[in-house]
């Protein structure tokens, strides 16, 4: 009997043993797999070489882009680590350029995106370390559409607004690393634990209630979301997400009644103080994971086992028993969470012996993804069916099923009601008072007792959060705050958001037009970029505004706002005024009352509505009225004038008021008195300099009310209103009158010079004899320039009436090419008289007239190339249309083509004349000096002729040499009109001058016109000519000479000189002169040619001395022919 008992006790302790080591085995094999996958039991060490030991995220996980985020981790830092600067982790793009990184400077902790840094100074400590020798949480929420980072730490919630912040995101496809991602700044100094990222923002209560087995959806702390060296892992068992035991409350076995027969005995609990542990659980039978919307069940399990195994076994056991059960069902559905809560049951009455029992809670989610219903019995049933399943000894007690409850319905804060909602589905709701904007509110699931709950209401698209970025923005941009540029840019693009898309009350429009107000006092470098948009938000809140009763108004220290009610079938005009206010630094609205210490003030007048149509009559309702103390949002950099008086703008509704039959009397003081004052009425046009917006002084005129101290305009529209002073009288102010006479006097003249042009370039390409000699070319290319300098500037109006850019930019880039080549062609004509009348004898120029003509053409084509070049492929910076013609009240005025900047229109067309001007002014005075100093030893005329012949060669050389064209330098001051006429007449009548003293007052010209164009008694035989007798032969021969030093002459009598009459010339000539005389005793045999390479040039005075000894008789026609001339050149072909 002992040998029985005690084989059969080594037979019990010999299976005991087996058991254990069975168990064992498994569960080590279990941990093993657990370390492989989680890394809830391990810590990282933050590397502090970056590229030797890198720990990031792995390549399979890619990061999407983010405007919203919600960060978590916890870390600790080295006690003996006194470094300030370090990051914790660091995000950059695949050019290592960063976006998105957390750690700590001198000035505190920071967080930068995209390049903004935002100190979080209001959050984390300056001077002290948050992050201490063990683990401390922080979660980090950013969101760009409300420029506000969150900071939830030590169980506080705080809100750092940073400006900067707004509109930022963080590009998607970078490379996340723990840890610096250079040698510039250091790692922090110690580890890290819990990494995880979120793609969306969590509130304060959402974050309290934030647990371990909440994964990030974008970056968790499990291995394959991570690339992690060996050398970097260290493993501790008291991490706060690790498998270790919370103390919880037991859950006692209920009835066996369900269960039939496995209930094995009936037991009694006891009242034990074990802990719990809850895990997440794998995925395992997943085939779509929804984000929200899946219907939730809580199942609580009791399992009774006779071993005393740990909670954790238990746990893995009825985890894997789960997954087994639930795999290939026809439902789709799995199990996300279980918790173990252990306890143990005494002796029975059945069974003498202890055994344990262990309440389980899981949380099963279904996918009803083709509306198949789950009911808990179906559930309940499975489980029950499995039963025999599970392994080690394990069995089920009891099993209950329960949906996880909807959240109830409810309304909170007040006016805001939230329907019943299924767990983890997001409700939204109109923001009160909003038929736009949304509130949205949250139905989460507590991962502790698989209930559910209300999140708090998102109430940030409201207008009571709207209210608190407001003033937050006040307090940024209070006194004593240093606005940079950027920080008024977002500033006023959080301001453009709030208008655009809230509710404005009385109270948010004060704090919007305070905040305006503090903005107004920057610079106006820091204003420049954000004027536009600033201007456009000013508009849309007067606009937008609501309030009750007639009007009402809001008066700051730089800016003031007033609206009024107005009832569009009983609008009588009305009034709007602004005044300062006694001892305070505000202004005062009124409305329909006259003040007469008003610095600005509108009056509509009663036909104002007259011409609208009946949608908008309709819909008006409102007049708005705005004053700028400070002009820093009106910056025009086209124009030069300066803004000398306060800014006014008035409005009716959302309608365009133009073409008024009666006028807008606006009322304007002047900033600082003005002496002689010469102001102009101007609006301010938004379409101008590419949508920034510029002066326009079109629709408004300067009434006779104005004086030194205010300027009264008139105006047929409503928008921004301010009067410029001309202080350094560059814009010229005429009445209505005297433009329209010029404008007609301009276009007149334009088009008989054109058809003189043309008719003197007919005239030399009709007749070859004409055109032999080069000053007769010169004159040629002259015309031509003339003749589609006025053909051009005659169509251009026209053409850019049809408003298409690119045809405007080839018009006036011709007009500025001919305008050009006109200067140039008469620069060249100066040239050429210096070469006639001042070089010394035996001047040789190969190719004389390519020369000139490359000249000519070619330097004004590179001029506009240059231009063009440096216009960067934007020529419409350069050249476009503009209104022209306008009087100094901004009326009339016509589309013209031309150049729109300044500084090419100074440099290529005023500075370019100037010296064309400079150089014809000393030629037409040498050749001046020349005539006089030649008249001077005449005796055989009277002092009446000399004045006459002296009288008509300064009006011929004067418009030949485009001297008239002088006339814009003196046209200033007081004396500006008077020259504006000699300008308009002179210039637009130059061909017509040309034609008369250059073409048809010469006898050459005269005579192929007689020959070949007249009839009967006028015309000329064609074997006719001028003298037949030797007498008349010694005359022409004189008068040839004489006209050898004109400019075209020598097309017809050089060539009757050198040729037909040589021989009795030069007989004539010999029989008369000394050995001096070369040049008329030894004709060359190239003299004949008529295209010459020598150039044989003697001055002037000196063939005048030697002709007059020969020739003196017979001089008159030198000087006649010299002020009909072209240009003075030897009768030599060059």
């Amino acid at each position: 009997m002992m040998s029985h008992v005690s084989e059969m006790w080594c037979y019990h302790w010999k299976w005991k043993l087996q058991h254990c080591l069975c168990l064992f085995t498994t569960y080590i094999f279990y941990m093993q797999q657990a370390v492989a996958v989680s890394l809830r039991n391990q810590k990282v060490i933050i590397p502090q070489v970056p590229d030797v030991d890198a720990v990031s995220v792995a390549e399979t996980v890619s990061v999407p882009e983010l405007s919203q985020f919600t960060l978590c981790f916890e870390a600790t830092k080295g006690s003996n680590d006194d470094n300030d600067d370090w990051k914790v982790f660091s995000y950059t793009d695949a050019l290592s350029k960063e976006f998105f990184s957390f750690g700590k400077t001198t000035k505190g902790h920071f967080l930068s995106i995209s390049g903004t840094q935002c100190i979080l100074e209001n959050a984390l400590p300056r001077n002290a370390e948050f992050f201490t020798g063990t683990f401390q949480q922080l979660c980090v929420i950013g969101d760009s559409f409300s420029g506000s980072i969150g900071i939830y730490a030590k169980s506080t919630y705080h809100i750092v607004y940073c400006p900067g912040m707004f509109g930022k995101v963080i590009p998607g496809n970078g490379r996340l690393v723990l840890g610096s991602n250079s040698n510039e700044v250091s790692s922090l100094n110690g580890d890290i634990y819990n990494f995880r990222l979120w793609n969306f923002t969590m509130n304060a209560q959402t974050l309290a209630n934030l647990s371990c087995d909440v994964k990030g959806n974008i970056v968790d702390w499990e291995n394959e979301f991570w690339s992690i060296p060996t050398s970097a892992l260290k493993a501790e068992n008291n991490l706060s997400c690790g498998s270790y035991l919370i103390p919880s409350s037991t859950i006692e076995p209920t009835s066996c009644a369900n269960l039939g027969s496995l209930c094995q005995a009936t037991v009694n609990a006891t009242t034990p103080t074990p802990p719990t542990v809850t895990t997440n659980m794998p995925d395992t039978n997943r085939n779509d994971k929804p984000n929200n919307g899946g219907l939730f069940y809580r199942i609580s399990i009791v399992v009774f086992s006779s071993n005393s195994d740990a909670t954790l076994k238990v746990h893995d056991v009825v985890a894997e028993w789960l997954n087994r059960t639930f795999q290939n069902w026809n439902y789709t559905v799995y199990v996300v969470n279980i918790s173990i809560h252990p306890g143990s049951i005494k002796e029975g009455t059945r069974e003498k012996r202890s055994i344990k029992s262990f309440g389980v809670l899981a949380l099963l989610v279904y996918n009803s993804t083709n509306n198949i219903n789950l009911e808990e019995e179906d559930i309940r049933q499975k489980l029950i069916s499995n039963n025999g399943t599970m392994e080690g000894g394990y069995k089920i007690h009891t099993v209950d099923v329960d949906p996880v409850e909807k959240c109830l319905a409810e309304e909170n804060p007040p006016n805001y009601f939230w329907p019943d909602t299924r767990p983890t589905v997001t409700n939204f709701t109109l923001c009160h008072g909003s038929s736009v904007q949304t509130a949205s509110r949250t139905c989460y699931l507590g991962l502790q007792n698989y209930t559910s709950y209300w999140g708090q209401p998102d109430l940030r698209n409201c207008t009571e959060n709207a209210a608190d970025i407001a003033n937050q923005l006040l307090n940024l941009t209070g006194e004593g705050q240093q606005l940079t540029s950027d920080k008024v840019n977002d500033v006023v693009q959080k301001l453009k958001k709030i208008v655009n898309d809230e509710e404005i009350d009385e109270s948010l429009g004060s704090t919007v037009v305070t905040i305006f107000s503090n903005i107004l006092t920057s610079s106006d470098s820091v204003l420049a970029a954000s004027s536009s948009e600033a201007l456009k938000t000013i508009d849309a809140l007067a606009l937008k505004i609501q309030f009750t009763g007639p009007s009402m108004s809001i008066s700051t220290r730089n800016l003031a706002l007033g609206v009024s009610s107005i009832n569009s079938t009983s609008f009588r005009g009305g009034s709007f005024s602004v005044s300062p206010q006694n001892n305070a630094s505000d202004f005062q609205i009124d409305f329909d009352k006259d003040q007469t210490n008003a610095i600005a003030s509108v009056v509509l007048p009663p036909s104002l509505l007259k011409n609208l149509s009946q949608d908008e009559f309709e819909v008006i309702s409102r007049a708005q009225f705005t004053f700028f103390n400070k002009n820093g949002l009106f910056q025009d950099a086209e124009n030069p004038a300066d803004l000398t008086s306060f800014v006014v703008a008035c409005s009716i509704g959302n309608t365009t008021i133009q073409d008024l039959q009666d006028y807008v009397k606006v009322t304007i003081k002047h900033t600082k008195i003005q002496e002689d004052p010469k102001p102009t009425c101007v609006f301010w046009d938004m379409n101008k300099n590419g949508g920034s917006g510029g002066w326009n002084p079109e629709g408004c005129q300067v009434d006779t009310e104005s004086n030194e101290n205010e300027t009264v305009c008139l105006c047929n529209h409503l928008t921004h209103f301010g009067v410029l002073m001309d202080l350094q009288r560059t814009v010229t102010q005429l009445d209505p009158q005297n433009t329209k006479v010029l404008t007609f006097i301009t276009y007149i003249g334009c088009g008989i010079s054109a058809i003189f042009s043309a008719a003197t370039l007919l005239t030399y390409i009709a007749f070859e004899k004409l055109r032999r000699d080069y000053p007769s070319k010169i004159l040629m290319n002259l015309s031509t320039a003339l003749l589609f300098l006025n053909l051009i500037f005659l169509l251009d109006g026209w053409i850019a009436s049809f408003d298409i850019d690119g045809l405007c930019i080839a018009v006036a880039a011709l007009l500025h090419f001919f305008l050009l080549a006109t200067f140039t062609w008469m620069g060249l004509e100066a040239v050429h008289m210096y070469i006639a009348l001042v070089k010394v004898f035996n001047t040789y120029i190969r190719r004389y007239i390519l020369k000139f003509c490359i000249i000519g053409w070619g330097l004004p084509a590179l001029v506009i190339s240059i231009v063009f070049a440096s216009a960067n492929t934007n020529a419409s910076h350069i050249y476009g249309k503009q209104l022209y013609g306008k009087d100094a009240n901004g009326q009339g005025g016509d589309d013209f083509c031309w150049i729109k900047n300044n500084v090419v229109f100074y440099v290529t067309c005023a500075g370019y004349f100037g010296i064309m001007f400079l150089m014809n002014v000393a030629m037409f005075i040498v050749v001046m000096v020349q005539i006089c100093g030649r008249n001077g030893k005449r005796t055989n005329r009277s002092l009446k002729e000399e004045i006459l012949r002296n009288l008509r060669s300064v009006v011929s050389l004067t418009f030949l040499l485009g001297m008239t064209w002088g006339f814009a330098f003196f046209a200033w001051g007081p004396l500006t009109l008077p020259f504006l006429y000699l300008f308009s007449i002179f210039n637009s009548l130059q061909g017509l001058f040309i034609f008369v003293f250059h073409c048809a007052m010469k006898e050459n010209v005269q005579k192929q016109w007689r020959r070949h164009l007249c009839c009967g008694r006028f015309r000329l035989a064609d074997n006719s000519d001028w003298s037949k007798t030797a007498t008349n032969i010694i005359k022409k021969s004189s008068d040839n000479l004489g006209k050898s030093l004109s400019s075209s002459s020598i097309g017809s009598n050089s060539t009757y000189l050198t040729s037909k009459s040589k021989s009795t010339t030069n007989t004539y000539c010999k029989r008369n002169s000394h050995t001096e005389n070369v040049y008329l005793d030894k004709p060359s045999s190239k003299f004949a040619q008529e295209d010459g390479e020598q150039t044989s040039i003697i001055p002037v005075h000196q063939v005048i001395d030697k002709v007059k000894g020969y020739c003196n008789p017979h001089s008159d026609n030198f000087y006649k022919n010299i002020i009909m001339s072209d240009t003075f050149s030897h009768s030599t072909k060059f």
